[in-house]
């Protein structure tokens, strides 16, 4: 298992885009992705989850990884997020 936080730094937070996105890059993966925001812990694959975690301008969130591809799979979403999801 391997995990790590990011910050959201697009402005307009996750809303349906970044959210389809990282759905789209987490399903890339065979791993358990999970999102965890304060008590909040959803799937990384699903966007329901994604959407209702409210994630905001400057959220911290922790990526948790589990999986054969966990160590390729992080790298991939923590781009992705400092990437902006290629917003801006």
């Amino acid at each position: 298992m391997v995990s790590q936080e990011v910050t959201i730094k697009n402005r307009a937070g996750i809303h349906a885009r970044p959210a389809a996105l990282l759905v789209q890059r987490a399903n890339e993966y065979s791993s358990q992705i999970l999102i965890k925001k304060g008590d909040n812990q959803i799937n990384a694959k699903s966007i329901m989850g994604i959407l209702a975690l409210g994630a905001s301008y400057n959220s911290v969130l922790e990526l948790i990884v589990e999986g054969d591809d966990e160590n390729q799979a992080l790298e991939a979403l923590v781009t992705l997020f400092n990437n902006r999801f290629e917003e801006e």
